[in-house]
């Protein structure tokens, strides 16, 4: 090889040598640019997380309020015309969860204990609204509202319907019962978290079911015609 050809050669390893230098500097760049891309959308992520969980007027509810009706979904049903059944009951009532507590037992260990009233929920009052007139263990209740509350025990809770209305959490006025009635305790499987009441359809009438860990009872409703 002549001296020209050594020269010419060497001059074009230097310049894949410069080429390859200057690709993976460009490719450094880029990964850096996107790593700066990355972490400013972790961050502007974040930022309207919290945006999103901070309310400067009030904070969500650990207990939210929550309003069942019989039949099911009776707006959703009037608003779609679809209403052909009328209106016979509405549950108001807030959702405690059981975050790991003990909730049913004997003894002041347990955040509801046998024996002692418990308001059917959290917050204010549990309020039961009828629409017409029902049946429930053979007692006529009148249309109306009524405050729900009960006594819970192993093998069955105490439903009272009382008319001390707009109360809240355990301010109940005894004189005030309307009504009582005992229900069987049924096992909850799996256990519930969060406390539910919900309507469910029965020969006759209705089912009010309500259920927390593992544990539920049913009030039946018998619909009068």
């Amino acid at each position: 090889m002549g001296i020209c050809e050594s020269r010419i050669t060497n001059i074009f390893v230097s310049m894949k040598i410069k080429i390859h230098a200057l690709v993976l500097l460009f490719v450094l760049a880029i990964i850096s640019c996107n790593s700066k891309k990355d972490i400013k959308a972790t961050t502007e992520s974040s930022e309207n997380l919290q945006s999103v969980k901070t309310n400067p007027y009030t904070n969500l509810d650990q207990s939210p309020m929550d309003m069942i009706y019989y039949p099911e979904n009776y707006p959703i049903l009037r608003m779609n015309h679809g209403d052909t059944v009328p209106l016979v009951a509405r549950v108001i009532y807030s959702r405690p969860h059981k975050k790991g507590r003990q909730i049913f037992g004997e003894g002041n260990a347990f955040l509801c204990p046998y024996g002692k009233i418990w308001r059917l929920g959290a917050n204010e009052a549990t309020e039961i609204q009828f629409f017409k007139n029902v049946s429930i263990a053979g007692t006529n209740i009148p249309a109306g509202d009524y405050v729900m509350y009960c006594i819970p025990h192993a093998d069955r809770w105490t439903i009272v319907l009382n008319k001390n209305l707009y109360t809240w959490g355990l301010h109940v006025d005894e004189t005030k019962d309307f009504f009582r009635t005992d229900v069987p305790v049924m096992e909850q499987t799996p256990p519930a978290e969060d406390f539910t009441m919900i309507f469910v359809d029965a020969s006759g009438g209705a089912g009010l079911l309500m259920t927390w860990d593992n544990v539920k009872v049913v009030l039946p409703i018998m619909f009068l015609k």
